[in-house]
């Protein structure tokens, strides 16, 4: 594969628009490529796309990436710069895709069976994610012995991922003028304590298989108030907790209400509202660690949460592998490199050609 051609692939997939929810144009554009490939089986599940080599052989190797973007910050199309691809998903993730592709179409007889999976709706709630889809209608088609998401990674394997949890913590007061605010007690200002524990809060640092993780608790989001001149009976706190992979989330939930005991009154609330499971670095699972030893790979722990976890859910070991920089990812300037594309699919290619 030409340097032209693997950066061209890529444009070529920034170039269909695919926004959460609207990936149709995108899923059509592959799976016309896909099934014009003698040697693939391909399926297709709603807008989730799945093309299988069928070679009879010992272990399976799933290659997944999501087709949908965020919404578009003035970087619709693809743009090249010398050896670089500017617009909306080059980084995160259609340079991943194009590679997946690329290897679908150059390598005919891996040693290991392939399954290339494009599914949908990664950028939004989990609700909507087409692996949900997959799992639940047709979970042969995603079976595999190790599965590679291409988040962007910088060509780094980052193993596993933290959980993320959502908490929703409502303190009450009672309402006053605010000219006698002795006559009420004022909800928000009972936030502070609250906000300086978690000003203060020192996260663990896990050191798991060699992975260094780092949790974190932070305030996201305040919502209280009635009028300018009223003392507020009631605030509402978003608190966003990362949890590393050698915590449940029911652990981590005791962990949190231990925290905030101290400051919870009778009336008092503090639910879980979002949760989403860490998954382990898995770097004990024979195929994940002989493609990082025969490849010379770097390994990293993955701080934020991705879909490593569906799969580590269901005893599948997983793995975030691709190219591009993840802080490039939803902003205005994303990117990828032409020399990102290339090292990523030579690497996957000579574990397709040699096998793990």
């Amino acid at each position: 594969m030409s340097r032209l051609d693997l950066l061209a692939r890529t444009a070529e997939l920034v170039d269909i628009t695919s926004e959460s929810f609207h990936e149709q144009a995108l899923v059509a554009a592959l799976e016309k490529r896909l099934r014009a490939i003698a040697w693939l089986e391909v399926d297709r599940i709603g807008d989730n796309l799945v093309a299988r080599t069928r070679l009879g052989r010992q272990r399976r190797l799933l290659l997944g990436g999501h087709t949908d973007t965020v919404p578009a910050n003035d970087n619709l199309g693809a743009r090249i710069d010398g050896d670089t691809l500017w617009g909306l998903g080059a980084a995160d993730m259609k340079g991943g895709l194009a590679v997946m592709a690329a290897l679908a179409e150059t390598v005919p007889e891996p040693m290991i069976d392939v399954t290339y999976l494009f599914y949908a709706r990664e950028e939004v709630a989990l609700v909507h994610n087409g692996l949900r889809e997959l799992f639940a209608e047709r979970p042969d088609l995603v079976a595999a012995d190790l599965a590679l998401l291409g988040e962007p990674t910088g060509g780094v394997v980052e193993a596993g991922c933290q959980g993320t949890m959502r908490f929703e913590l409502v303190l009450h007061g009672e309402r006053a003028h605010t000219a006698r605010p002795w006559m009420g007690r004022n909800a928000i200002h009972r936030l502070g304590a609250v906000l300086g524990t978690l000003a203060s809060y020192e996260p663990r640092q896990p050191l798991i298989q060699g992975c260094q993780y780092r949790e974190a608790l932070q305030a996201v989001r305040v919502e209280g108030g009635v009028a300018g001149n009223v003392v507020p009976d009631r605030v509402t706190l978003l608190v966003n907790h990362r949890v590393a992979p050698d915590r449940t989330l029911a652990e981590a939930e005791a962990h949190v209400r231990g925290l905030l005991a101290p400051h919870l009154e009778a009336g008092d609330v503090l639910e879980v509202v979002d949760a989403a499971a860490p998954a382990p670095p898995n770097l004990d699972s024979p195929l994940l660690a002989s493609m990082v030893g025969r490849h010379d790979l770097r390994v990293d722990a993955k701080l934020g949460w991705t879909d490593v976890a569906f799969f580590a859910e269901r005893g599948i070991p997983a793995a975030n592998f691709g190219p591009g920089d993840a802080t490039m990812a939803h902003t205005q300037g994303e990117c990828v490199e032409r020399v990102a594309l290339e090292a990523c699919y030579e690497v996957l290619r000579r574990v397709l050609v040699d096998g793990l």
